[in-house]
């Protein structure tokens, strides 16, 4: 048995987010207000409103640089932003395709893409993404670099459970609310650029292979069941 230890929800999606003090989840969703915008790159055949793959939208998997930005969302729809070297900004989501352009290198111009009902998760299905904070720390250790959870862009993240144990877990409850475990997380080079400097230092997914032989890092999950959730609610896995 182990705890919540942090939520937090990303507006747009493949750059950073937010903290959340409590979240919402919804039934066969997510997180209210995660990944509801994506910035469709120069050639991405993404429609502007509705899910497409991951490959359709900047992220920094191809420009590390915007692994610094975050985004809130805030009353109204519209977005807050901040960047190292940017600054800030706050506005309409489509203010910021502009804003963001000298961060996307050759993936320039971007372009607004509303997530309409549903959200721009890795898949069509609505999930959350789960992590734990031991294995955090022990992949870390593997990969020589300092833990900071920015890296994965998890919306939930749990303490207490020994290090790679979430591998095996089929169900999570965080009462009242009822998650059911659909797939690992297949890692890519995004979390190798630091959400600090901007710049890939780290070999995560390389980490990952040579000790499993695989990328694999975290767990998606439905929610069976919704609810409001709190940091330091009592988690259980199963």
């Amino acid at each position: 048995m182990g705890a919540l230890a942090a939520i937090a929800r990303f507006p747009v999606k493949g750059l950073g987010g937010e903290t959340l003090a409590s979240a919402t989840l919804l039934e066969g969703r997510g997180v209210e207000g995660d990944r509801v915008f994506g910035f469709a790159h120069a050639v991405s055949e993404a429609a502007p409103e509705g899910w497409a793959r991951p490959r359709e939208f900047a992220t920094p998997r191809r420009a590390p640089e915007l692994a610094r930005v975050a985004v809130s969302l805030r009353a109204g729809g519209l977005l807050a932003a901040s960047h190292g070297m940017l600054g800030d900004i706050q506005g309409e989501p489509d203010a910021l395709a502009d804003w963001l352009g000298p961060l996307a290198g050759p993936m320039a111009p971007l372009r607004l893409v509303r997530a309409g009902a549903g959200a721009i998760h890795d898949t069509p299905e609505g999930h959350v993404s789960v992590g734990s904070l031991a294995s955090l720390r022990a992949l870390s250790d593997l990969a020589g670099v300092a833990p900071d959870p920015r890296r994965f862009r998890m919306n939930l993240w749990l303490e207490g459970f020994a290090p790679w144990e979430e591998r095996g877990w089929s169900g999570i409850v965080l009462d009242p609310v009822r998650l059911r475990v659909i797939a690992p997380v297949e890692r890519c080079a995004a979390p190798d650029a630091n959400p600090e400097t901007g710049r890939r230092d780290a070999d995560l997914c390389g980490a990952l292979h040579a000790r499993f032989g695989h990328a694999e890092f975290g767990v998606y999950a439905q929610v069976e069941t919704g609810g409001e959730i709190a940091p330091g609610a009592e988690a259980q896995a199963t």
